[in-house]
């Protein structure tokens, strides 16, 4: 099992400022270069102050710059909010200035809020999305590609400049259903059990899992990542501070995930959860190292090929980057050949 860290730059404060904050998704990035972790992955959402990137082809390319062989994942970029036409050479730029180290997550979009402001509203992102998603591999695979659908229509057009090689797609999805139908049609997986419980990850595994054998050879290539809240801990008062930090970031999450979506000046208004301290402490993986190798094991024994740390909720940068360097010495090599 391979290892990503999720950039997902929280911003709690705007006093803080844009510049600091990505400089820390960037060293952060050139930490998990350096500690051989697999990959880095770039959300994608605007408007609001959670999981804050609005450029991540842009800040694919910024971390292509300073590392040497990390992956690079968007996770996942909303292509309803994207014209393929023009969107498409953009990932073929993006692809060739990471040196073919992008691997592109997609999805419909999840926040209500900004797809609202954006103009694809939740009830047609789907719709729109199956349709984005056919355009995109037609353009990037193919030339003179014209199309005649609901919410594209154009005559025969090639995007230059031509894909190098074939650019992988990761589809984020989360119902078990869903993900086999997506892995047979040949694409990588992301997934989360959010507040799921571990029965419903095992299902999401499953999923996939049937779906690569039914594929046999054709499937090999296939991967499954799955993304948590991990973070490592020195003792239970600190374990308990960062699941408390934890909480408060879900606060604002679920307000514009499940919630009625209360955003003033960007800034997401914090509301009660539905979910006891107690239960959200269960969703998350923040404990000592020891610890973290046994609750790390039944994802890996399950089949979880990459698992995308989400360690961005609230913790000083110094913390984070200790968590990643001291995950990556004395937690990866149970998992990985890498040290």
């Amino acid at each position: 099992m391979d290892f990503s860290i999720q950039l997902s730059a929280y911003y709690p404060d705007k006093e803080y400022g844009g510049d600091r904050l990505y400089r820390d998704m960037l060293e952060q990035a050139v930490m998990a270069d350096r500690m051989g972790y697999d990959a880095v992955s770039i959300t994608e959402h605007h408007l609001i102050n959670i999981l804050m990137m609005p450029a991540p082809l842009q800040f694919a390319v910024k971390i292509a710059s300073q590392t040497q062989k990390v992956k690079i994942i968007t996770s996942v970029t909303v292509l309803p909010l994207h014209d393929m036409r023009t969107y498409a050479g953009e990932v073929v730029c993006a692809d060739i200035f990471t040196d073919h180290r992008l691997l592109l997550g997609v999805g419909r979009g999840a926040f209500g809020f900004e797809m609202d402001r954006l103009g694809v509203p939740l009830d047609i992102s789907r719709e729109k999305f199956d349709e984005s998603l056919n355009v995109l591999q037609a353009l990037l695979s193919e030339e003179e590609v014209s199309w005649d659908g609901k919410y594209y229509q154009f005559p025969p057009l090639t995007i230059m400049p031509r894909p190098v090689s074939e650019i992988p797609i990761m589809m984020g999805v989360l119902v078990p259903e869903a993900i086999y139908h997506c892995t047979l049609r040949g694409f990588h997986i992301q997934t989360t059990p959010l507040s799921g419980n571990h029965q419903y990850m095992l299902d999401q595994i499953g999923a996939f899992t049937k779906a690569k054998n039914e594929l046999g050879e054709k499937g090999d290539h296939l991967t499954l990542s799955l993304s948590r809240v991990t973070f490592l801990s020195n003792s239970a008062a600190d374990r308990n501070r960062k699941i408390q930090m934890a909480h408060d970031y879900y606060s604002r999450f679920d307000n514009v995930y499940t919630g009625p979506g209360i955003v003033e000046n960007g800034m997401i208004k914090p509301l009660p959860r539905n979910m006891s301290l107690d239960e959200t402490a269960e969703n998350l993986t923040i404990c000592t190292p020891s610890e973290m190798i046994d609750k790390l094991g039944p994802y890996a024994e399950a089949g979880v090929d990459r698992f995308i740390m989400n360690i961005n909720f609230g913790v000083e940068q110094s913390e984070t980057l200790d968590s990643i360097q001291c995950f990556a010495e004395e937690v990866m090599p149970h998992f990985t050949n890498k040290s």
